[in-house]
């Protein structure tokens, strides 16, 4: 005699096919939703995270990409007991099944694992947080970073003019600050604010910290060689009422450019003369200047 469709061997390849139509789809729409995206191979391996143009910003990724390959892990291990205690222990019979108050193994498991995977994370994140944030007895250069309402000040300490005054350019309603710094060597920003909180901010540096007037703070990057061009800088902090407009540009050179680009300055040369004699864009190609009469609210 044949088995018959309406027993419990067919309900349960019914309710199978189901499940496997339901994954099929859900793999298919997991897909097209990835092209949808218009994510390249790159950035799905980086799950998202931006690519920098420092090593810190390389040793961020590295943490952020490890964090989120752990966290597949564990879900994918989750969801696998899930299903799996849904298909194992599915409902057979009206018969209440053994009641099991503990299991002490199964207690251990989910306590220990846990605490070994946030101790695992806590240490690689103390070392690269502790990379980012170190800073040499020598950089290569030093700037200094002076925020103010609603603009910004760049200095070179170290390079004096003929009247033994620090080079460098400041921002105004004509002009947009350009910070020029060498590529592959070791930067130090020393920030300072002349009024109130405001954040340095450059987004291909992956990194940002405040300005807060009454003390100064720094940190260093190195920009990789070959990440030479422009690249916007931004206050990250709401500083006030023209704080969208308070913009800079960061102007990555050759070493051999940056030389030059001092020497020019030394010489008396504007911001933008310097960037024209050593072959550059002599005005700031990633944002426009501040003019509070553009942005001003017009009486209705």
């Amino acid at each position: 005699m044949g088995a018959n469709p309406s027993g419990s061997a067919g309900r349960r390849s019914r309710r199978f096919g189901r499940a496997g139509r339901f994954a099929a789809v859900t793999g298919m729409a997991g897909s097209t939703t990835l092209l949808l995206s218009g994510c390249s191979t790159e950035e799905v391996l980086r799950f998202g995270w931006p690519e920098g143009i420092t090593p810190q910003a390389e040793q961020m990724m590295d943490l952020w990409t490890g964090s989120a390959i752990a966290a597949l892990v564990v879900g994918v291990f989750v969801w696998g007991l899930i299903f799996w205690a849904v298909i194992r222990y599915r409902k057979k019979s009206d018969e209440l099944p053994v009641q099991t108050r503990f299991n002490l193994p199964i207690e251990i498991l989910y306590t220990a694992v846990p605490f070994l995977i946030i101790a695992v994370l806590f240490y690689y994140t103390a070392i690269v947080q502790t990379y980012v944030d170190k800073q040499k007895a020598n950089p290569d250069v030093t700037v200094s970073v002076v925020a103010f309402k609603w603009n910004w000040q760049f200095l070179y300490p170290e390079e004096l003019d003929e009247n033994r005054q620090p080079i460098g350019t400041v921002g105004s309603t004509e002009e947009i600050p350009v910070l020029v710094v060498p590529t592959g060597e070791r930067i130090r920003f020393v920030e300072t604010s002349n009024d109130v909180i405001h954040s340095f901010w450059v987004p291909a540096l992956l990194f940002k910290r405040d300005v807060i007037p009454g003390r100064t703070n720094s940190f260093e990057a190195t920009i990789n060689k070959g990440e030479e061009g422009a690249y916007v800088g931004r206050c990250a902090e709401l500083c006030g009422t023209y704080h969208a407009n308070m913009n800079f540009e960061m102007r990555a050179v050759t070493s051999e450019k940056f030389d030059q680009f001092i020497e020019a300055k030394k010489g008396g040369a504007s911001t933008y003369d310097a960037l024209e004699a050593i072959g550059e864009s002599p005005v700031a190609t990633t944002t426009t200047p501040f003019n509070p009469s553009r942005t001003a609210r017009q009486p209705s």
